[in-house]
């Protein structure tokens, strides 16, 4: 069992680190969300007998900071020498998997009783198939001293064969509360000025991507030195909600004029239709009226979105749009 003081090992805090490592957790207590599956790879962390894992879901919601954490409480003072991590910035054809790969996982390590060395391949689903392929008998021929850990938005573009080698977790989105709650901390932390009109704005732009909050938090600050709502939509470039749902709710009023002229406003500030439309379904999804008739407007706002995407990014389109919503 390896002691509690060699499991928090704790990265050095400089100044010139971005708030995102800064405050990085490095064990799993500290983790923000997912609670149950967190509770399992405690499990395993207790138990040491780590299995192959695929862990799959949304960026920025811990994925590999949980791997990472998983490896520091199985390995304590051995992190350093058992644990080798490849991002998908990396090149990871064949080749590496014969090489790298495979040498690291001959590679000899002592380590305590039941502990294995734990190789961690970060955007796993960006692999080709033929990396993924040669895996396979890595896998099975190093099993008895090596484990795998794969990180991946997408599941499935992860090949059977190593699906069924692996456990497999899915993170889902955190909830504003929980991105918020870390956010108050950095905040006190580093003696931030903000507002609440500033918090929301930053939960409203993450969406649930505590990667996305804390950067956007340190991007705010550093060209405002103030968090307030305003100074956030300027920072991530994104239209203020509140104008767009004022648009909205005057087409849907029947007031078309002032809902074009709330669009040209936004329009000529240089905002792309899939900042407008994707900002529009956000803003359309809270807004205070008739269920069947919200979800008319949702389901227009989702078709002219579609028709954005593949191609038709014009003013014409939004304003067809609002057109068509000033007709319910």
């Amino acid at each position: 069992m390896v002691d509690d003081d060699d499991k928090k090992i704790k990265a050095p805090l400089t100044l010139d680190l971005p708030l995102v490592e800064k405050y990085r957790p490095h064990i799993l207590d500290d983790i923000v969300g997912n609670e149950e599956t967190i509770e399992r790879l405690k499990m395993i962390a207790k138990d040491g007998n780590m299995p192959h894992l695929i862990i799959s879901g949304l960026p920025g919601i811990g994925k590999t900071t949980s791997i990472l954490c998983l490896a520091r409480e199985l390995l304590g003072k051995y992190y350093n020498d058992a644990v080798l991590e490849l991002n998908a910035s990396d090149d990871r054809g064949i080749e590496v998997i014969r090489n790298r790969i495979k040498q690291f996982a001959q590679k000899k390590v002592s380590l305590p009783a039941g502990r294995h060395k734990i190789i961690i391949l970060d955007e796993a689903d960006s692999m080709t198939p033929g990396a993924q392929q040669a895996l396979r008998r890595t896998m099975e021929i190093y099993s008895n001293t090596t484990r795998f850990a794969f990180a991946c938005n997408i599941s499935s573009k992860i090949i059977e064969p190593l699906q069924s080698r692996c456990a497999i977790l899915r993170y889902t989105k955190l909830y504003d509360e929980q991105v918020l709650k870390r956010l108050l901390e950095i905040i006190k932390m580093e003696n931030i000025e903000y507002t609440n009109d500033g918090l929301e704005a930053l939960l409203f732009t993450a969406e649930g991507d505590m990667r996305q909050a804390i950067n956007n938090l340190q991007s705010t600050v550093a060209g405002f030195k103030f968090v307030t709502g305003d100074n956030v939509y300027k920072i991530v470039d994104s239209p203020h909600p509140l104008i767009v749902k004022k648009m909205l709710l005057n087409a849907v009023d029947k007031d078309l004029n002032k809902s074009l002229q709330l669009l040209d406003s936004l329009w000529a500030k240089g905002y792309s239709a899939v900042d407008l439309i994707t900002t529009s379904f956000k803003v359309s999804k809270n807004l205070d009226i008739n269920e069947s008739l919200k979800l008319e407007i949702i389901k227009i706002i989702g078709l002219t979105h579609l028709r954005i995407l593949e191609g038709v990014g014009t003013y014409i389109q939004l304003a067809g749009m609002l057109s068509q919503l000033s007709c319910q």
